[in-house]
């Protein structure tokens, strides 16, 4: 579990297949708390640590997490967003995430708005994943609110601080971003499908 607060960004420093699998190495200033085994959420994707060495470690994405994420979609050098799972006890400053990322999504608007930046996103409504007003809402990680919701789409409202130390400081129209939808949500969906 964790709470989609990012704790800090990771740089990508090597990729490197093996059949179906994606070897991934991260550098990061959390390195040396790690253990092997470990759970860390990168942009949203729970992976499992594998291997450390110095300031770097290795997770390593399946097939369905690369169909179904934007992970497969890192290069050497990119940002990623990384959180630790949550300690049981500890305060829950974000909302309830999983670290499975239901679809992507695309950064459709990027907008100034007085101090807050306004990032509207698209995706694929298949019935199962929505979103309400004020609701919880996971964009690679991040645990947001979301200010306008539609069936295809939604917004939601960056502070300055989120702004600058994730990932959303590199986006722009066109990106692909992981979204995980509220958990409540997604089971509420699926229980009125049966109805």
């Amino acid at each position: 579990m964790f709470t989609g607060i990012i704790e800090t960004l990771g740089e990508v420093t090597n990729l490197q297949r093996e059949q179906e699998n994606l070897h991934i190495t991260v550098k990061s200033d959390i390195t040396s708390e790690l253990k092997i085994d470990q759970s860390v959420a990168h942009n949203g994707v729970c992976l499992t640590v594998v291997h450390i060495e110095k300031d770097e470690y290795v997770v390593t994405a399946i097939k369905e997490t690369l169909d179904k994420t934007n992970i497969g979609d890192l290069r050497i050098g990119d940002a990623v967003n990384l959180e630790r799972a949550m300690k049981l006890g500890a305060r829950l400053d974000g909302h309830i995430v999983q670290g499975h990322v239901d679809r992507t999504g695309i950064c459709k608007k990027i907008k100034d708005d007085n101090g807050s930046t306004v990032f509207t996103f698209f995706y694929d409504f298949d019935g199962s994943n929505v979103t309400i007003e004020k609701g919880s809402i996971t964009v690679n990680g991040v645990s947001l609110t979301v200010v306008n919701s539609k069936k295809d789409e939604f917004s939601v409202a960056i502070i300055p601080y989120t702004l600058e130390h994730t990932t959303f400081k590199y986006f722009k129209e066109g990106t692909k971003v992981n979204l995980e939808f509220d958990v409540i949500g997604k089971y509420v969906a699926r229980l009125t499908q049966f109805k």
